[in-house]
Parts: structure tokens; sequence; C-alpha cells
């Protein structure tokens, strides 16, 4: 593993974390080996008291026009979908061709710069029919706006009714699928306070896909559950409370001494260097946070404790 596995996660950069830290923790991820930020049109509009977001791809923006030539060791990937419609509470702007078309052209101007690597399809829209959705995210790549495109916070069969609409078409398809996971899961059929996606959550369908397709990558968002592994002012929520966390804890903890490591290191020693691997999207407010993250890249877990963490369910 290395610390290029890693994604750095820019969800609150520009609200929450203020400029100078948000600079401060972009480059250190660059010095010690770190490529890929991912941020979101809509960062963060609940943290930013104007109900509209945008705040993460400006302030990277401003990094960018300050930096020259960093662009091009970095790998951007900014996203569409979920953005408030204004004066429509509840509604979001969706995955429309007019909507992406303006979307993209508007995180370009923010972040400032000429092409996106990643760009995702954030959520689910069945307002809009998946043709079109795949048709639009097919021209942005053939236009050379976008490098590459993925999907996020969807369901398995809509997965793959994209990629089998983009076969048909001959456009291209979605080659990087984003949910949450981590080592441990909750309850099946419970509702996770703050993970409102239906289909936002890895599970052994999702394993079964990604490994009988291995052209597509796996991220996975809030791997450190905000911290719960490691701070106990930071509890895990009660749909995770089962006889399976409490094995798989006392696992990780009793791995996490061997290592001279964090339980949270552990998972995403864990989660990097499995298979298949699942790249961990990490979301820091400090440079101790990160540098702990990166550490954990480096981390190798043997065989043996591998197939112990595997086997605690």
């Amino acid at each position: 593993m290395s610390t290029d596995s890693l994604v750095l996660g820019c969800m609150y950069f520009g609200t929450r974390t203020d400029d100078a830290t948000s600079r401060a923790l972009v480059e250190r991820f660059l010095e010690r080996g770190g490529t890929t930020l991912d941020t979101a049109d809509c960062y963060a509009f609940w943290a930013s008291g104007t109900g509209s977001g945008g705040q993460s791809e400006e302030m990277l923006g401003r990094w960018f026009a300050d930096n020259p030539g960093v662009r091009e060791r970095v790998t951007l990937a900014t996203k569409v979908g979920p953005e408030p419609v204004p004066g429509r509470p509840g509604e979001v702007v969706g995955l429309g061709h007019e909507v992406v078309m303006r979307s993209i052209e508007a995180s370009l101007a923010r972040l400032q710069v000429d092409h996106i690597d990643l760009y995702w399809a954030h959520l689910e829209d069945r307002r809009t029919p998946m043709a079109e959705v795949v048709s639009t995210f097919g021209r942005l790549v053939d236009d050379g706006v976008v490098g590459r495109i993925g999907i996020s916070n969807h369901p398995t069969w809509r997965v793959e009714q994209a990629r089998a609409l983009a076969s048909v078409a001959g456009t291209e398809p979605f080659t990087v699928l984003q949910l949450s996971t981590s080592y441990v899961r909750p309850r099946p059929d419970t509702v996770v306070p703050g993970k409102d996606h239906r289909f936002g959550f890895v599970t052994d369908e999702t394993i079964d896909y990604v490994t009988t397709h291995p052209e597509i990558e796996l991220w996975a968002y809030s791997p450190l559950i905000q911290g719960s592994f490691d701070r106990a002012d930071r509890p895990f929520p009660e749909a995770y409370d089962h006889p399976g966390t409490t094995r798989r804890l006392a696992e990780l903890r009793s791995v996490a001494v061997e290592l001279d490591a964090t339980p949270g290191q552990v998972v995403l020693a864990w989660l990097l260097g499995g298979s298949p691997v699942i790249r961990a999207i990490v979301g820091v407010s400090t440079l101790a946070q990160l540098d702990a993250a990166l550490d954990a890249a480096e981390l190798t877990l043997t065989a043996e404790q591998r197939a112990r963490l595997d086997a605690a369910v």
C-alpha cells in the first residue's frame, strides 16, 4: 500500500475548516505522496449559512490559482446532483442534462481549472431517465472536459443499468463507485443518523459486483464513522450496536495493539489492502489526523492478522 491509495475528502474546506487549515491539509497530503482530492458542488451548503454549496470548490480554486503548476500533480474529483434548489425546501437539482451541463461549467469556474479528472453522479435522480444521465456524462468525456466518470449512492442494479446503456450507446461507462463502508456495519434495515441515502452502503452484493467487474474501482466515504473507532466522545450510532460489532471491535483492538497503531489506522489498512481494494476517502480537520491516516496507508497487515479481522463476525 501507499499514501496514494488514500483520497483526501474536502467536504468542509471553506466552511467548518478555514482557508489556512484547508491549504495546510492539501499541501501536507501532497508532500506525503497523496494525489487525489474529492469534493462536490454541494459542499457544504448545510454549513455555509447561505443554503448553497460551492465553498469547497472555491477554496480549492484559490489554492490552485496561488500554486501554478500544481494542478498536474493532482487527481481532482467533484460531483453533481444534491445541490438544493433555491426556494424549494427538500428539492435538489438532480442529474438532468441541462443541470449537469450548467453545473460542470460552474464547478470549473469555482475550481479555476479547465478539466475534471473524475466527475461523479452524486446520488440517484429517478426523475431523469438513466439513458439521459449516461449520455450526458459520456458527452463530457467525449468533449475532454472530464477524464473519467463515477457513480455514487446508487443501488447495484442501477449501476449495471447505466453501464449496459453505455455499452449499447458506445459511450463512456461509469468505472468508479462510491458508497459508505467501514470495518463494522450497521444492522440491516436500520437508519443511521446523517446517512440518508437509501442505497448508500456497501453490501455483500456490492463486493461481489466489483469483484466480478475489476475494472470498477470502489471508493468508501466515512470509513472511520466520524472518529468512533478512536474517540470516546464519538460513540458509534445505535444502529451499529449488535454482537457482530462487539466481536469485530475486540479483534480490531487486538490487532491495533500488535501493530502499535490505533484501531482507526487498522481500519484504513484493512480497507486499502483488501481484495477488492477499497479506496478510503478521509475527511480530516487537523494535520495530526491527516498524518495518522497517511501513516495507516503505509501500514501492512500480515496475512494472519487480516484473516482474523475477516473472520470476526
